[in-house]
């Protein structure tokens, strides 16, 4: 999830359609309420929990160019990609 600002949020779900809306309409307190996160930029897809727990310690990890370059490599507009899952 991504601010207009540029604040990224990394994080994991087992539903990425009920989790993202649940950002953007700001129903849990935190880090994306705190920083107006809406936007989902970036997402994988994992079968197995435990890969997908170790992928996002892996990410969050990462300094901020190189998650710019993985958002942009398969992003490279920036769109909101939550529209692209209803579909």
């Amino acid at each position: 999830m991504a601010s207009v600002s540029g604040v990224l949020y990394i994080g994991v779900t087992n539903n990425l359609i009920r989790r993202t809306e649940e950002h953007k309409d700001e129903v849990v307190e935190g880090f994306t309420k705190k920083y107006q996160c809406k936007k989902l930029v970036y997402y994988e897809h994992f079968t197995d929990v435990n890969y997908a727990i170790g992928r996002e310690k892996i990410l969050k990890g990462w300094v901020r160019g190189k998650k710019i370059a993985l958002i942009r490599s398969f992003n490279p507009r920036w769109d909101d990609l939550y529209k692209n899952l209803l579909f």
